[in-house]
């Protein structure tokens, strides 16, 4: 009797010392995923605005990341070859805008941007810029003119753009690039350009871009979830192009809507 008594109380014991030490490593294990979890998670990456070439300013965005607890950012800018390969940290760039060195001629760039947390780091990269092109490849002054010196009847003219990708199949940035001369044919450099998606929401709204030297302002669209990816769909933008100062509605102004092609990501 008191041998199974005692053989009773020991299995009992054991029992209990089995659920203790599950329970020690359970938690354990649920603070190593509470780790992992808490820290930065990218859900869009950074963008770069401004216009890649030699002496202009490019700034990066943060892109969008999720986080329970307040997240850092931090910059580092990377010089690829034309290709957007074999990227590398350019010394001493590390702020959230870059201007273009003659360097950097020939080449594309990116921005890699650190979020960091109380819990973690993460990284995330932007896609490369088109080749970033020399002063040398300005048009002459001849031709050109500056937006504050086009006065009616002359107006601003969207003449020409470029989307890189020419076919949107992912959330990755998309490159647009718009051309402004005036109703004469004259390039316009110092005009503002504004674009957006219709229906609104289909990408990350992006901040109005001036035109450079050659007339071109260089845009990145960072298409959103309600962006449908299939065969056969088009993203439609309103572009917008006026000179600083005047009414939006009015002046020298002039807009245009273009498309892009959709297609889904298996096509």
């Amino acid at each position: 009797m008191n041998r199974r008594v005692l053989g009773a109380a020991g299995a009992t014991a054991l029992l209990v010392l089995a659920i203790a030490l599950f329970a020690t490593i359970g938690t354990a294990a649920s603070g190593s995923a509470s780790a992992a979890q808490y820290a930065p998670a990218n859900s869009a990456p950074p963008t770069i605005s401004g216009t890649p070439q030699e002496g202009s300013t490019l700034t990066s965005s943060t892109g969008q990341w999720s986080s329970t607890s307040a997240i850092a950012y931090s910059f580092q800018w990377q010089r690829c070859d034309s290709a957007g390969a074999n990227c590398a940290d350019i010394a001493g760039a590390t702020s959230q805008s870059y201007v273009v060195q003659t360097a950097d001629v020939g080449k594309t760039l990116r921005s890699v941007v650190t979020a960091s947390n109380a819990d973690g780091v993460s990284k995330a990269n932007s896609a490369p810029t088109s080749v970033v092109t020399s002063k040398s490849t300005q048009t002459t002054s001849g031709s050109t003119v500056d937006a504050s010196a086009v006065v009616p009847p002359s107006r601003l003219v969207i003449d020409a753009l470029r989307f890189t990708p020419g076919r949107i199949t992912s959330r990755n940035p998309v490159q647009l690039r718009v051309h402004i001369a005036t109703t004469e044919g004259k390039v316009v450099r110092g005009a503002l350009v504004y674009v957006t998606a219709i229906p609104f929401g289909r990408i990350n709204q992006p901040a109005e871009v001036s035109t450079d030297a050659n007339g071109w302002a260089t845009l990145s669209l960072q298409p959103t979830l309600r962006l449908p990816l299939r065969d056969g769909y088009l993203l439609t933008i309103f572009i917008r192009a006026r000179k600083a100062g005047d009414s939006v509605l009015a002046g020298v102004s002039s807009r245009r809507l273009v498309s892009a092609r959709v297609g889904s990501p298996a096509s």
